[in-house]
């Protein structure tokens, strides 16, 4: 079985030793992705609903140049900064995802990197 680096620049590079994704035996794992435009950097300067839209963006960006849409996806985590700002992620995340309602854990967590209040990563079934 080969493990296969999924790439786009849909989504940011990433900022050290990992790919965006891995393939192995019919599965892709993304990487955590953090409100980050690809060529800019973190947008930790944004409301906690625009980190919402741009992590989750990147993770569905990433997944899709798999070929993999939202109905393929098994698993989520998403990491939050401030466990008050679990509906507002659910409302986002819902709107974002539409029908698909993969397996999911929402973390709260003290703090993220580059003040970033999202990071969401996951697992996901490849077509055929």
């Amino acid at each position: 079985m080969d493990v296969t680096r999924i790439e786009t620049d849909k989504a940011p590079a990433p900022a050290g030793h990992y790919a965006q994704a891995t393939i192995a035996n019919g599965f892709i794992f993304v990487s955590g992705q953090l409100p980050v435009v690809a060529g800019q950097g973190p947008r930790s300067d944004l409301s906690f609903e625009d980190q919402a839209r741009l992590a989750i963006g990147n993770m569905l960006a990433i997944l899709a140049e798999a070929g993999c849409g939202p109905d393929r996806i098994a698993r989520v985590t998403a990491y939050i900064v401030g466990v008050e700002n679990w509906p507002r992620f659910n409302t986002i995340y819902a709107e974002m995802m539409g029908d698909a309602r993969p397996a999911r854990t929402v973390v709260p967590a003290p703090e993220l990197h580059h003040g970033c209040l999202v990071e969401v990563d996951a697992i996901g079934l490849l077509p055929g």
